[in-house]
């Protein structure tokens, strides 16, 4: 009788192993059917920055400035100090960039963009890191906080440190945290009050020491065209956010509301231009911003497709651009 070591094994009673099987027998590599996930490059960064919103950060302190220039300041002519420009243009700019990052990583941790089909995000996609995404938004939040920190000192108003505090607190918390307020339909009035109030008044006193109608109007209409610009992206976006608990004002008031409300906002702004053309004669050009404004409306009231609506997106973003530069330009020449 043959002792087990005597035995020969019959090479086809042992299990083959798996071509991406390990030295210890474990598989390794990526599981069948699982498509490897490509790492972010610099053109994805940049596509994550959503350049798309710039013009929602550009718009109001072309606005707040151009009130400002037109006021006389101390002894020194027009109210018009090209660094603080500068500075408040750079916080602008870091807080939206630092809000696309935050609510990168924030939806892309609790799940909410597993549905979306708009362009892919880093952090759901596995494109990058969550910590990765996470450090970019603070690294933006800090530009953010030393424009505005040199700001104060150079204004010497120093209560502008809580304003500026609760601005990145409330751009944090608009996803981030554990109860984000953009889930419970707020998020338009934050847009309206810190990418239209805050940041078109807040400039025109960073510059002048005061505020005049001139800009509280024209913050009310550039924080309206924000909100438009939220609101139709969330239109998009209005069955798998329900999928992820998501409730954007799109989602609580239905979808055949939040495209009327969309109209609603989008054209306001120009009757609100009406107040401009009777004192400024170059004001009545702005209509012009209306040859994008109208087919955002239309496109997003008959769109099928979400890329009709990222059409209208990208639209409403141009009017946000041209209704700023251009009303700025028709008050402050």
């Amino acid at each position: 009788m043959a002792t087990p070591k005597q035995q020969r094994i019959n090479p086809k009673s042992v299990p083959a192993r798996r071509p991406n099987a390990g030295k210890s027998g474990r598989p390794g590599g990526r599981p069948p059917g699982v498509a490897k996930v490509r790492k972010a490059t610099a053109r994805d960064w940049i596509s994550g920055a959503r350049l798309q919103t710039l013009p929602l950060a550009i718009a109001p302190i072309a606005l707040g400035t151009a009130a400002a220039y037109v006021l006389p300041h101390e002894d020194a002519g027009p109210g018009w100090h090209w660094f603080r420009a500068i500075l408040c243009l750079v916080v602008a700019l870091s807080l939206q960039i630092a809000v696309n990052f935050a609510n990168d990583y924030s939806d892309g941790i609790r799940g909410t963009d597993k549905h979306r089909v708009g362009p892919r995000r880093l952090t759901a996609s596995g494109a990058a890191k969550p910590r990765t995404v996470f450090a970019v938004a603070l690294v933006f939040f800090g530009i953010a906080a030393i424009a505005g920190l040199i700001i104060v000192i150079r204004t010497q108003q120093w209560w502008l440190l809580a304003i500026g505090a609760v601005a990145i607190v409330a751009a944090y918390f608009y996803t981030g945290g554990k109860r984000p307020y953009g889930y419970f339909g707020l998020g338009e009035l934050f847009v309206f009050v810190f990418f239209g109030i805050v940041a078109t008044a807040g400039t025109t006193f960073v510059l002048a020491g005061t505020v005049t109608l001139e800009s509280w109007l024209s913050a009310v209409a550039i924080g309206l065209i924000a909100c438009a610009v939220l609101m139709v992206n969330n239109i998009r976006d209005i069955e798998q956010d329900k999928l992820a608990g998501k409730r954007t004002l799109a989602v609580l008031i239905g979808n055949r509301a939040s495209r009327i409300v969309f109209g609603v906002l989008l054209l306001a702004p120009f009757g609100i231009l009406s107040f401009f053309t009777l004192f400024y004669a170059n004001a009545y050009l702005v209509y012009f911003a209306l040859l994008a404004a109208i087919p955002a409306v239309g496109i997003t009231i008959s769109a099928k497709t979400s890329a009709e609506l990222i059409v209208a997106l990208r639209l409403s973003a141009l009017v946000a651009l041209v209704y700023g530069l251009g009303l700025g330009w028709a008050i402050a020449f």
